[in-house]
């Protein structure tokens, strides 16, 4: 019973998490162009709408055809991180054989969080340039068309300026702090590997 109460947490939080992701994105999409901004806090925290067609973070990759490759990649990555989940949630149960003990609960939150922020942008490139019209500047998009299956573009919005270096800084001067404009999906896989690496490291080290 356990088992299956903590199997249903992390199903609620997943879905929790990818609903929220997708609110925010179909919000920013239909509200604002590309490149239009306002501020949240100060100059520092920004919501600024770009969209980008490959990585986390505005990183591209390798055209069209990158662009198929890294949507199966990220449904397969999506299949495997659930299928872990599952296998993980069985571990120090009466039908688990292996004698291993249980998982601890961090490990599973940590995993969920990569595996919803994955499906979150997955929804992006598969479905985003079926139901949307293009984005532009000073063009907000409508329900529409304007890619085939799995070419939609990933929603980013949040940015966060810090501080710009002085001029006369080695290599970075004049450049802001940090730069990428990200999504709350981004967040959920970057905090959840975080997370794992930082607090839930010794679990790993004594995985085979």
């Amino acid at each position: 019973m356990k088992n299956l109460n903590r199997g249903r947490f992390l199903l609620i939080l997943g879905i929790v998490l990818v609903v929220i992701d997708q609110i925010i994105k179909i919000l920013v999409k239909t509200n604002m162009s590309i490149g239009e901004h306002f501020n949240v806090l100060g100059d520092w925290f920004q919501i600024l709408f770009i969209e980008n067609k490959g990585m986390a973070f505005g990183m591209s990759f390798g055209g069209v055809i990158g662009k198929y490759a890294l949507t199966l990649f990220r449904i397969i990555l999506f299949g495997v991180l659930t299928w872990w989940i599952s296998k993980l949630l069985k571990r120090g149960t009466a039908g688990d054989a292996s004698g291993k003990e249980r998982v601890p609960m961090g490990v599973l939150v940590g995993l969920t969080l990569i595996t919803a922020g994955a499906l979150g942008n997955i929804i992006d490139c598969l479905f985003y340039g079926l139901i949307f019209t293009e984005s532009a500047p000073g063009v907000v998009a409508t329900w529409g068309h304007y890619a085939p299956f799995m070419q939609g573009k990933v929603v980013d919005m949040f940015y966060f300026p810090l501080w710009t270096w002085p001029d006369w800084v080695p290599i970075v001067g004049g450049d802001i702090f940090f730069e990428p404009v990200f999504n709350f999906a981004d967040s959920c896989v970057t905090v959840g590997a975080i997370y794992l690496i930082l607090f839930q490291w010794k679990f790993f080290s004594k995985e085979e």
